[in-house]
């Protein structure tokens, strides 16, 4: 089984690789986005704007690392939308690998391409950050992976529900990128209409940004439990939701 896993990943990630556009997307627009918005902070913001600065010092890379994530699980929606209207995941599935297996494989690749744009950004942050990356790396590292796999379970349920690889993008855009707006990146969580304040909680992104900023201010995983237990229960929630409602053709 791991043996076909890891062939299957690799190919995938070799069809990846030939798609400039999905390179430049999952890859490149995150780590420019980071750099733009940094030399920003570096020249425009004044000592004294402390908002301003707390923003950029702790909300910026986690807006960055954020973005990876949503980033992969919408390139997750639309490969595998192309590949169950091209056919793919049919023929796929008449092969002697498991249904784990093969979509295992997508997951993982998602997950390396996070963790190689991670390292991209630390390497630009090293020149660019202004507040300097003096935080512990490794854990902000496995907190993203952590918020990355649960919303990818989340995209495993978008992508069983989308019609057909043309509505793929758009729709996953639409349901994933107003989470941010009420994620707690921009306003407080504590401070939205007790309405959207459920929803944001219920949501994997607001959870995701909070264990993410809790780490890179030096907060210890010991209390970050509520978010980590949030973000474990929505895997597995919505991995027993796309076992029942995934199509393979």
């Amino acid at each position: 089984m791991l043996k076909g896993l890891w062939k299957l990943t690799w190919v995938e990630l070799k069809i990846f690789l030939r798609e400039p556009m999905g390179v430049i997307g999952t890859v490149g627009i995150p780590v420019v986005l980071f750099l733009l918005l940094g030399r920003m902070a570096k020249g425009g913001v004044r000592p004294e704007a402390s908002g301003a600065r707390e923003w950029f010092d702790v909300r910026l890379p986690v807006f960055a690392a954020i973005f990876i994530a949503i980033g992969a699980v919408l390139s997750l929606v639309a490969v595998i939308s192309i590949y169950r209207e091209g056919g793919i995941l049919k023929r796929l599935r008449a092969t002697p690998l498991r249904p784990v297996t093969i979509l295992g494989a997508h997951v993982l690749v998602k997950l390396l391409l996070t963790a190689t744009t991670l390292g991209l950004l630390v390497l630009a942050g090293k020149r660019f950050y202004p507040g300097g990356l003096e935080v512990d790396l490794p854990g902000f590292a496995a907190a993203l992976l952590l918020g990355t796999l649960s919303i990818l379970a989340l995209g495993f349920v978008i992508a069983s529900l989308v019609p057909t690889a043309r509505f793929a993008q758009p729709i996953g855009s639409a349901l994933l990128y107003p989470m941010l707006a009420i994620s707690g990146l921009f306003l407080p969580v504590e401070n939205l209409p007790p309405l959207w304040r459920g929803v944001a909680n219920a949501l994997p992104v607001t959870h995701a940004v909070a264990l993410l900023e809790g780490i890179w201010t030096g907060g210890a995983w010991s209390a970050q439990w509520l978010h980590v237990g949030a973000l474990a229960l929505n895997f597995a929630l919505c991995t027993w939701i796309a076992s029942r409602v995934f199509r393979w053709e």
